[in-house]
């Protein structure tokens, strides 16, 4: 691939504080216009590898580069052509929103009138309307995310960092974030780096997605790639009492590819489901002193890889079922 295709690249980057390594060795590129998705747990790294790729911090060692320059030596090229939104929106609450967007514009150089094109242009593209001349503090977190968003496109960047943009959002605002994020990649071909522990945004959205544990790139793929990577279906049962006795039961039974516990719930990756079934409600039925009190058969998510690779689950299933139909219901005709 050549230089001028990738928009982000990270070469064996580290970042130290005293004896603790938050990012190790951490190495991807990212292709312009892409939408790459960063997942990680709380304290994975996640967060700390964005902000050495938006030159907030300096890695302690590796090379890293976002528009083809150098983060540590070439910032201010870097800032440039990079807009930002971390999780928490630098906002002030007694200033309206075009009043924010004009500073903005200034920050960067932009002259008034083309400060003023620009917001116009932001308004079509990122769903503010007619709260811009509001202040600040009447906004919804909604609209504050929003602005936020619009505040990271003044100056027109190449490569855009999202870090967890939807965090606290309901899901009806965190669909209409989606939106914005997926029109903005696809009629301006920008590049999107998306840091989210939302699995269900990362599937929406991502075209690629890394997941990072303690500090690790552990993963990395496609959404549909990486769910294939722990089978073609899932089995989860949940039992009373402790699951391990169970999970040897399982382990042997022919359809049965792998078994991960965790507390009184077993996670199945068989290569047939339907045909599965049965083998291992038999199988349990065997297990002394436990009983079965939910079984169900569902397609590999991207949590059932989070959870094959950390070791642990990123997301709450009410949460994504509320996301996913708030998502259906703004894309239907109304």
């Amino acid at each position: 691939m050549s230089q001028s295709q990738i928009a982000i690249s990270a070469e064996g980057v580290e970042r130290r504080f005293g004896d603790l390594r938050a990012v190790d060795g951490v190495s991807l590129e990212v292709k312009a216009s892409e939408i790459y998705g960063f997942l990680g747990p709380n304290g994975a790294g996640k967060s700390t590898l964005t902000r050495i790729l938006c030159t907030l911090l300096t890695p302690s060692a590796g090379r890293a580069t976002v528009a083809g320059y150098d983060v540590a030596s070439q910032p201010g090229e870097v800032r440039l052509r990079a807009g930002v939104a971390l999780q928490e929106a630098a906002l002030d609450d007694k200033q309206t929103g075009a009043e924010m967007l004009a500073l903005q514009g200034r920050f960067y150089g932009l002259t008034a009138k083309a400060t003023k094109a620009r917001v116009d242009q932001l308004t079509k593209l990122v769903d503010i309307g007619s709260a811009l001349d509001r202040r600040i503090g009447t906004y919804s977190g909604g609209m504050k995310r929003r602005l936020d968003l619009a505040l990271a496109l003044v100056h027109d960047p190449q490569v855009l960092f999202l870090d967890e943009p939807t965090t606290g959002l309901d899901p009806v605002s965190r669909a209409k974030v989606w939106q914005e994020v997926r029109r903005l990649n696809q009629e301006l071909g920008m590049t999107v780096f998306l840091t989210t522990q939302y699995l269900e945004e990362a599937d929406e959205l991502a075209d690629r997605v890394g997941i990072i544990n303690k500090g690790k790139l552990v993963a990395e793929g496609t959404p549909a790639q990486l769910k294939r990577t722990i089978g073609t279906d899932v089995v989860i049962v949940t039992v009373t009492g402790d699951a391990t006795d169970a999970g040897r039961a399982l382990e042997s039974l022919e359809l049965v590819e792998r078994v991960e516990v965790n507390g009184p719930t077993l996670t199945l990756s068989v290569i047939d489901g339907p045909s599965a079934i049965s083998p291992i409600a038999v199988a349990l039925a065997q297990v002394p002193d436990t009983q079965v009190m939910e079984l169900s058969l569902r397609r590999p998510s991207l949590d059932d890889v989070f959870l094959s690779v950390t070791g642990e689950h990123i997301t709450d299933p009410s949460a994504f079922m509320a996301s996913a139909s708030a998502a259906q219901n703004l894309q239907e005709p109304q």
